[in-house]
């Protein structure tokens, strides 16, 4: 028989959570990599899988809530009109060919430059003036403003 310490499971478990929090957007791992960590403590103190894997749960799940209604008050989101939103609405003029398929396009807002997406994935040529319909990322999506007459 193999004599694995189960503590090494847990804590391999734990580190497997906490290093995968740090790629994920939402503050939504670390609980479990925590609640792994304090499994492991117990299996180190001789506690038997039962408590191991109940306090695991429990106290993954509990932090996990607790953390929720914080990280909502703490992460709100931002009022329209803020940040890159500030730009829908807005005109511009394409000072780089708009093209989807081969990925370019800037256009300036004012003293600003962004890359630029077409909304339609129509080519929109240098010079043309454009209205900002959305943000998405980094990038303005745009569409053709039609001239007045």
């Amino acid at each position: 028989m193999i004599d694995i310490k189960i503590w090494w499971i847990w804590f391999a478990i734990a580190a497997f959570f906490i290093i995968a929090e740090i790629f994920t957007m939402g503050f939504f791992l670390l609980w479990f990599g925590v609640g792994a960590a304090v499994a492991g403590i117990l299996a180190i103190l001789g506690l038997g899988v039962g408590w191991q894997l109940g306090s695991f749960v429990v106290l993954s799940i509990i932090l996990f809530a607790v953390s929720r209604s914080f990280a909502e008050r703490v992460t709100k989101k931002q009022p329209p009109g803020v940040g890159a939103d500030r730009f829908v609405h807005k005109r511009g003029v394409v000072i780089e060919e708009i093209d989807n398929i081969k990925n370019t396009g800037r256009v300036r807002i004012g003293k600003d430059e962004w890359r630029a997406d077409s909304e339609d994935d129509k080519v929109i040529p240098v010079g043309k003036t454009v209205e900002v319909t959305s943000v998405d990322g980094t990038h303005l999506v745009v569409k053709p403003k039609e001239e007045e007459k």
